[in-house]
């Protein structure tokens, strides 16, 4: 008994020393605010990062995270995009998927991925530094969408697998809205996550202050125009029933903007103005978009930088009439020449990178809607493998996704090396 009564009161003063460093992310009409302080940030997508501590090296592992939380944080970034875990297992769409997976088969949940998010969770809230957790994905790449349609019956195994055309990418997607027990699963996949205690820490989900908010999905797009309806009712339900559940974390939808809902603009507003929403999102890729030729170059960057400028400005606006913030949470850009040789300049990057982080300080100065940016992607320590295209087991994780080429986007720490 005794023993027990010990093992409580460690828990609990784990609990309190934890949430003793830092107070819950709120929204307060366009600002964020921490202890009733404005919160302005500058982030990274670290999708992996809830996946290191898995790794049974340590030096792959725990101490790569701490490394890179440890530098993050002395160049000023406290704020991470992180994946919370896949669906599914093997092919999908033609390509490898993030693995291992939270819930590798129907209804059947790894545990062992939250206990690996909860270290990270544990560093970042001795760092003052917080999440913005995504629960699923539009896209193949970690599952998502596609593989509820698979398992509740929507898509075929060998349909799954195989690369489908973009016609088919949006036919099948769109079915995801109005299929109910698809729905039904992700909602069983969010219960589990959001219910869950940390292993470090024994603190809940829904008390941790590292979290600062739940986004529904990855990039969730309607695909077809006959499924905005369902979208709309969908996110309008998730954020809801998400709110009844966790009264202390924002709640966000991970949208692209007008890019991300079939290029509608009045879309874009009623789903940021459901009350359960409590900021807004934009998505910016000048490369997917077509707004360059094969690579950037100089002369074509002024172009790719007005029409960024053009696209920020156009949502900063519907995020005034809404009264909420407005996060840009990604954006990339290739290496000069579309190189994924680590060595080589990111020179034309870096200047797109500061004339997007100019319009948040701007922002700031004035106590404006553009609250965050979290840059595509973080790659940290790691390093694409010479004469391999894309990402295969044993591989370090790195800021590009399996399905990506390693190296396309991926901002890494760099290795000063001896003499140099």
């Amino acid at each position: 008994m005794i023993k027990k009564i010990n093992l409580f009161l460690l828990s609990f003063s784990l609990m309190l020393t934890a949430n003793a460093q830092q107070a819950f992310v709120k929204q307060t009409a366009q600002q964020f605010t921490i202890a009733g302080k404005p919160y302005y940030f500058i982030g990274a997508n670290y999708w992996y990062g809830g996946l290191l501590a898995l790794e049974k090296d340590p030096v792959k592992g725990k101490k790569r995270l701490i490394s890179e939380l440890n530098f993050l944080k002395s160049r000023g970034i406290n704020n991470l995009r992180v994946l919370v875990g896949a669906e599914g297992e093997g092919k999908i769409n033609g390509v490898d998927r993030v693995k291992p997976a939270l819930q590798p088969q129907h209804q059947i949940f790894n545990e062992e991925i939250l206990n690996s998010l909860d270290f990270l969770l544990m560093e970042m809230a001795k760092r003052k530094m917080y999440a913005v957790i995504y629960l699923s994905n539009n896209w193949e790449w970690s599952g998502g969408f596609l593989q509820y349609l698979n398992w509740n019956g929507k898509i075929d195994q060998e349909t799954l697998k195989r690369k489908l055309t973009w016609d088919e990418q949006r036919d099948y997607t769109s079915k995801f809205y109005d299929c109910d027990p698809c729905k039904s699963d992700y909602k069983k996949q969010l219960d589990f996550i959001i219910s869950h205690r940390n292993s470090y820490t024994g603190i809940k989900y829904i008390n941790e202050t590292a979290i600062m908010a739940w986004e529904l999905a990855n990039e969730p797009r309607p695909m077809r125009a006959d499924a905005v309806e369902s979208y709309q009712k969908w996110i309008s339900s998730t954020a809801g029933y998400i709110k009844s559940i966790d009264k202390n974390h924002l709640v966000t939808i991970g949208t692209e903007g007008f890019m991300g809902t079939e290029e509608n603009w009045d879309l874009f507003k009623e789903i940021h103005s459901d009350r359960n929403v409590d900021y807004l999102t934009i998505h910016i890729w000048p490369k997917n978009w077509g707004w360059f030729k094969d690579s950037p170059t100089k002369e074509s960057l002024p172009e790719v930088i007005q029409k960024t400028t053009e696209y920020i400005q156009q949502h900063e606006n519907i995020a005034k009439a809404l009264n909420k913030p407005l996060v840009i949470e990604e954006f990339g850009l290739p290496r000069d020449g579309h190189s994924f040789d680590p060595a080589l300049s990111t020179q034309l990057r870096d200047e797109y990178f500061g004339s997007i982080f100019k319009h948040w300080k701007n922002s700031k100065k004035m106590n404006g809607a553009i609250a965050g940016c979290n840059f595509w992607t973080f790659g940290g320590s790691s390093r694409p493998v010479k004469g391999q295209l894309f990402w295969q087991d044993g591989d370090d994780f790195s800021g590009d996704p399996p399905q990506e080429e390693q190296g396309l986007n991926a901002v890494l720490i760099q290795i000063i090396r001896p003499g140099r």
